[in-house]
């Protein structure tokens, strides 16, 4: 099955060089291109891409914003959002989980990592690259400031506790092949769990269930230093 893409950035150039990338790629293909984020928006509303490729830092409504207004949509839920840009700190990280982000990459990753992220997030994981530590995403994803609870605490009762323990690893950058060598599981079972969780608390991907595992208390962050 052919990965849709649609591709969000302000400059051209780079448009036409991803463009060029994802479609030497048999199982791909771009659909559109924004050149911001509003538009981003719209074009996502006409072409239900399976991800969409947003930079962050573009005129008027930028990537942050597009990425919530897409994410927030019920008609979108089959879409996924990766975000791709030059500004890679820990701040812009948190507020891109929170915004529904599923992945998010620095613009100088090489043409096979960035391949291989689409297919990450299209298949429903998260992708954090490995400059997003996870030392400085769960101190902005814990703190209480500015951010929308995505599920009430009292929910984490919905689940099992093996689904809460895979859930807990999970939020600690775990895979599905970690995780299961550490329960003594196969990964198919990892992933079923993670499924069910994702389910019972209305997560459209991994990378919520990550952020509503720190909001509810379920994993705290790693101390500073």
């Amino acid at each position: 099955m052919t990965i849709r893409v649609l591709l969000a950035d302000d400059q051209a150039l780079l448009r036409a060089t991803f463009r060029i990338l994802i479609d030497s790629d048999p199982d791909m293909t771009v659909v559109a291109e924004a050149a911001d984020g509003q538009q981003a928006v719209e074009l996502t509303l006409e072409h239900r891409p399976d991800v969409v490729l947003m930079d962050i830092r573009m005129p008027g409504t930028d990537g942050l914003a597009a990425t919530a207004g897409i994410c927030a949509r019920t008609e979108l839920s089959g879409t996924r959002v990766l975000i791709l840009t030059t500004f890679e700190n820990d701040e812009n990280v948190a507020m891109a989980l929170r915004s529904g982000a599923s992945g998010f990459l620095g613009k100088d990753v090489g043409p096979d990592v960035l391949l291989a992220g689409i297919r990450t997030v299209a298949a429903g994981d998260s992708l954090l690259s490995p400059t997003a530590t996870r030392a400085l995403i769960t101190r902005f994803l814990a703190s209480p400031a500015d951010h929308v609870t995505l599920a009430a605490p009292q929910r984490l009762a919905l689940l099992t506790e093996r689904e809460r323990e895979v859930m807990a690893l999970a939020a600690l950058g775990k895979s599905n092949h970690e995780i299961a060598d550490q329960l003594v599981l196969s990964p198919l079972t990892v992933r079923s769990h993670v499924s069910r969780a994702m389910t019972k608390l209305l997560a459209r991907d991994r990378a919520q269930l990550v952020v509503i595992a720190y909001q509810s208390g379920l994993v705290r962050p790693a101390p500073d230093g």
